[in-house]
């Protein structure tokens, strides 16, 4: 039975589209994964899917979209990426639904070297991966 999993942020457009790339690929089919933001930021950021590109990570074609699209849908697990720590405002979503939050720094917030600044998209990444792999082992 496929497990359907939301995850969300604030801007859909890094962590948050990361994380669906890896559930889905991770999954192996045993999980079907979207995500969503509570304030969309309208795009996808262009090294989130770099960075999914270069593990080897297909990201399919994500766009950044608010969670309203997947109101009165139903889901088994809702994951939350946002960092409360850096003052963001972390979306809610109510219902009978297993929820974890899994803070994550955002990288498009990283400055520096493009070196620098690709350390942190592979830093969010590598803790996604963790945290997912752990959750998919405890299935």
């Amino acid at each position: 039975m496929t497990q359907r999993v939301l995850v969300l942020c604030t801007g859909n457009s890094c962590r948050s589209v990361m994380a669906e790339a890896l559930f889905n690929h991770m999954g192996q089919g045993k999980i079907e994964a979207v995500s969503a933001g509570s304030q969309p930021a309208g795009y996808v950021h262009p090294l989130s899917l770099k960075t999914l590109e270069r593990h080897g990570i297909d990201a399919g074609h994500p766009r950044s979209k608010s969670w309203d699209e997947f109101a009165g849908q139903s889901f088994d697990l809702v994951v939350t990426v946002c960092d409360a720590a850096a003052a963001e405002s972390c979306p809610v979503f109510l219902g009978p639904v297993k929820k974890l939050h899994w803070s994550t720094p955002d990288p498009a917030k990283a400055t520096g070297t493009d070196k620098e600044i690709e350390a942190a998209f592979d830093e969010a990444f590598n803790m996604l991966k963790d945290r997912i792999g752990t959750y998919l082992n405890e299935l």
